[in-house]
This record gives structure tokens, sequence and C-alpha cells, in this order.
């Protein structure tokens, strides 16, 4: 008798003679068969599942998916050493990436390159969004070879090119090129807009030689001090002071990067009153070079920590270094590279250098931080790391 699992049984059909079981002994031959066929399809059944649990064939079905990672918590930023320039990339927890400028061109491709282990290291495979903060070539060079090695999503600018220095026109004419092969969305930054990147509060202070109007939430305190020692500076003609600059709020955590916004820039947004309010982390303006970063700026912030994207030989200017290293509540500073022009008087310990002693290595400094405020700095030469607790938020949270 062949048994299905999932048959019906009826016992007049499966045995045929217990249709003549017409007496207490042919009641007792019926129970038997009954008993019988139960077994049997309890058998054929358990083989059945035995069967459907047995190892397939290889390649007949996927194997389970792996248990996702665990979701991000933490803001990475890592600061890409291009040997003078700035490049700064920002990746977020919900996952999107923002990159600040792209260094210089050629040197085969090295800053791209730099700029793509970076994101490697951060686990990503596209930048959602480039930030060139304006068109000189340490800043806006390199936009044709990383669009060359990694997918970009959306660049963002301040707009038309208002200088006529031979460099910056063919920097900037190649930037457009690669917008004209419409492969990538396109945003002009204004101050006061908050730009459209998930996981971090990023507003635009200053673009195209415009700031913004009204303190940010939480500043617009006198800033009389800082003001009385800063000199006044004649107004910058170049790209410069028309840099993209941005307040980036993650949780308690705040964050300034101006570009290499001027001196004449900054005192519109320091004096009377400190437009910005005080700083967490400050990317120092210009690789630390005395066209920028004036007191009223420095002092007005009071960055707990401070990181120079300086060259070995650009930036890092002894005024710069001296005013930095005087401002309020300054814990640390940080450079990429020893800077020859400051000198034994005037370059942090070698544990705060990235790159040391003309090192072209590309050493790169990390910081993670939480939204709790705390955050820590890792410097790529020495494999160390230095944590920052939170403290009282220095602004009201902005979500």
């Amino acid at each position: 008798m062949k048994l299905d699992p999932l048959h019906h049984f009826d016992p007049s059909a499966e045995f045929p003679e217990s249709r003549s079981c017409r007496s207490l002994a042919a009641l007792r031959c019926l129970i038997s068969a009954c008993a019988l066929a139960l077994a049997l399809s309890a058998t054929a059944l358990a083989g059945a599942r035995t069967a459907s649990a047995a190892p397939r064939p290889a390649g007949s079905i996927k194997a389970p998916a792996a248990r996702a990672s665990a979701p991000r918590k933490d803001l990475q930023i890592y600061f890409v050493d291009v040997e003078g320039g700035q490049s700064t990339l920002f990746v977020t927890p919900a996952g999107q990436s923002l990159l600040v400028d792209t260094g210089w061109p050629d040197n085969n491709g090295r800053d791209a390159d730099r700029i793509v282990a970076a994101a490697k290291k951060a686990g990503i495979r596209k930048i959602d969004y480039v930030v060139i903060t304006h068109y000189h070539v340490d800043h806006a060079g390199d936009v044709p070879q990383l669009v060359a090695r990694v997918p970009v999503g959306t660049f963002i600018d301040h707009g038309p090119l208002r200088e006529s220095d031979p460099l910056t026109m063919k920097v900037h004419a190649a930037y457009e090129k690669v917008l004209a092969t419409g492969k990538y969305k396109h945003m002009v930054a204004h101050p006061g807009e908050i730009l459209p990147i998930r996981g971090m509060r990023v507003e635009v202070v200053s673009a195209d030689g415009a700031l913004i109007d009204n303190p940010l939430p939480g500043a617009g305190k006198s800033n009389a001090s800082a003001c009385a020692a800063t000199p006044k500076y004649p107004v910058d003609q170049t790209e410069n002071r028309r840099s993209v600059g941005m307040v980036i709020t993650f949780g308690k955590l705040r964050i300034l990067d101006l570009g290499d916004l001027t001196h004449d820039e900054e005192v519109k947004l320091m004096c009377p009153v400190n437009k910005l309010g005080k700083i967490n982390i400050l990317v120092v303006s210009h690789h630390g070079w005395d066209q920028s970063s004036s007191p009223a700026l420095i002092w007005g912030i009071a960055p707990r920590v401070a990181i120079m994207d300086n060259g070995e030989k650009k930036g890092g200017t002894p005024s710069v270094w001296e005013t930095i290293e005087k401002s309020p509540g300054l814990e640390n500073l940080w450079q990429l590279h020893y800077s020859d022009e400051g000198g034994a008087k005037h370059n942090v310990a070698p544990e705060y250098i990235a790159n040391v002693d003309g090192s072209t290595d590309g050493n790169y400094i990390e910081v993670t931080a939480s939204p709790t405020g705390s955050f820590s700095v890792f410097n790529s030469r020495t494999g160390k790391s230095q944590q920052y607790p939170a403290r009282e938020a220095r602004s009201p949270v902005v979500q």
C-alpha cells in the first residue's frame, strides 16, 4: 500500500477485507487494520518532514542573508592630507556623506586616491554631496580625477567665478566641464540655507561674499573684547572671501568650516556680536595662513579643538598659530603637517601632527563624534586617539 502523508485515511477503501467484518472478531480486525494504517501513515509523514529538512544540493537555494551590521551611531570626519589644500570627508549615522573640497589636480591622482581611501575606511561607495568652497586650485582642482574614481551625487558651490586669475579660470572651466556632462546634480549655496544632508545639520553662513544677516540660534552675544583686539583689514579681492562657510551641528556638537574666508568677512560675522556662537571643533581657515583666523573669530567662537589642514611648505603662519593657542578654552590644536614656516616654536607636539619630517605618506586625522558632544581625534601616523568627553552644550541644540 502506498501512503501519502497528507492522504485522508478511509479504512474500508485501503483495506477491502474490513467490509466482511460482522462480529466482535471482525470489529477487532478492523481496529487492528486502523492501527496499522495509522502507524504507516505517521512513518511516511515523518519521512517526508525529514526529507524536507535535509540539506539541499549546492546552489539550489540562497544561503540566509548575513545579519545587517549594527547601525552607525557616530559621525565620522576624515581630514585627508592633500598637502596644503583642503579635503574633509563627513559620513553621518544616516549613511550620507559630504566632502568639503577635493585638493589639488595632477600628482598622478594622489589627492583623489587619498579621498577614495578615506571613503573605503568609512565604508561608503559613493559621495552624496561635494561642497566646493571656492574655485582655487588647492580646493577645486581635483574634481575631474575624483569623479573618475568614485560616484558623486551632487555638487554645491557659491555660483559664478568672479576672479580673473588664469589658473583659477582653468580650474573653474574643468569643473564646469564635469557639471556639463549632466551626470551630477548641482546646487548653489546661499547664506541661511540648510543643505539637504541626512544625519547632521549643515547651515550655510557665508557664500559668494554674502553672510547670514542674523545670529544663529543661541548666538548673538557681545564679542567686544575679541573685536577690540582685532585690527581693521582691507577688503579681499579674491575667491577666498567668496568661500562657502558652514556651521555643522551633530547633536550637541558644533563644527565650523569657513573654507578660506578672509579676515574682512570674519569680522562681519563676529563684530559687534558673535553671530556663530561657540564651537567645539574648528577647521582652521585657509590652512593657518594669516589672511584668515582673526582674533575676533578665533577668540569669539572659543573652539575646544582646532584642526589645521596645512602642508609642510604651506600654512601654519606663526601669528595665526599664536592666536589659536591663546584662544580661551582651547584644549588642543592638531596639524596635518609640521609647518616649516612655524619652526620649532610654532608647531604643536609631534603626537598632534599627522605628518612630520617632510613626510609625504598622506597620514590623516580622523574625528569620531557622538551626538552627546563627546568625540575622539585619531592620528593615523601614531595610531593613537585622544578622547574629549562631553561637556555642557555650548549653544542650544538644533534638531
